[in-house]
């Protein structure tokens, strides 16, 4: 079984070398595939030149911030055409803990999920460093999509999963509208109205040590109102 994870980057050279060799030293064996947005502070060449120690590790280069969402929909069709029987999403920044990746790989190889999420709320709220405020916020953002949606998810908004290959070839990927957090909200949608089982996996979230944070006012607005679009679109499977 291939498994890759998927990491989108812009301006994470504090974080990317790091990142990278705690993933290939993991007792899991995966591939990682990093996508970066026309990082000036050299994120891409940093990646490049890592790549000459890490076969399994692989870069896509875009021309500048085209959105997290059209990140991993790339991200998605690459490791479609590479064969890849699961593909994870993860942050550069450490908030998601990489040791935490063999639990939500298992959840799909050995569980019986077809998406498996990396969890913050499913047992309590799990965060650190955040202020109240922000964690206040993701909670009830979580809530609020489950009520609009319906969607049996705690953790609606998270961006630490594992998909099985066939939820992503079933999932029309072109069709997929949000661009920012709301991404990963219609990506659970999408998966979880398509009739695929859904697993939350539980996690500690550790807010960001290096780097900036890329969320905004602009990223939760489009969330909001896309939420509510979403609640009377009809979900097709990719023909």
């Amino acid at each position: 079984m291939k498994t890759v994870v998927i990491i989108p980057t812009y301006n994470e050279i504090e974080n990317i070398a790091k990142m990278i060799d705690k993933v290939f030293s993991l007792p899991v064996s995966v591939d990682l595939l990093v996508i970066d947005d026309g990082s000036p502070d050299g994120t891409a060449a940093i990646v490049k030149d890592l790549q000459k120690s890490h076969s399994g590790l692989h870069l896509i280069e875009r021309s500048g911030k085209l959105g997290l969402g059209t990140a991993y929909i790339a991200g998605f069709k690459w490791a479609i055409e590479q064969g890849y029987d699961y593909i994870c999403e993860m942050d550069c920044d450490f908030s998601h803990n990489p040791d935490d990746l063999a639990r939500l790989i298992d959840a799909c190889q050995t569980g019986g999920a077809d998406l498996s999420i990396g969890s913050r709320y499913v047992t309590g709220v799990n965060v650190v460093n955040w202020p109240m405020g922000r964690v206040i916020m993701s909670y009830y953002a979580s809530a609020y999509v489950r009520t609009v949606l319906g969607m049996p998810v705690r953790d609606c908004t998270a961006g630490f999963v594992c998909f099985s290959r066939k939820v992503l070839e079933t999932i029309n990927l072109d069709d997929i509208r949000m661009r920012g957090y709301g991404f990963q909200i219609e990506m659970k949608y999408s998966t979880y109205k398509l009739g695929f089982k859904v697993k939350e996996v539980p996690i500690i979230f550790t807010d960001r040590t290096e780097g900036t944070s890329k969320m905004s006012g602009g990223i939760f607005g489009e969330a909001f109102w896309g939420v509510l679009k979403m609640k009377f679109r009809k979900i097709k499977p990719n023909n």
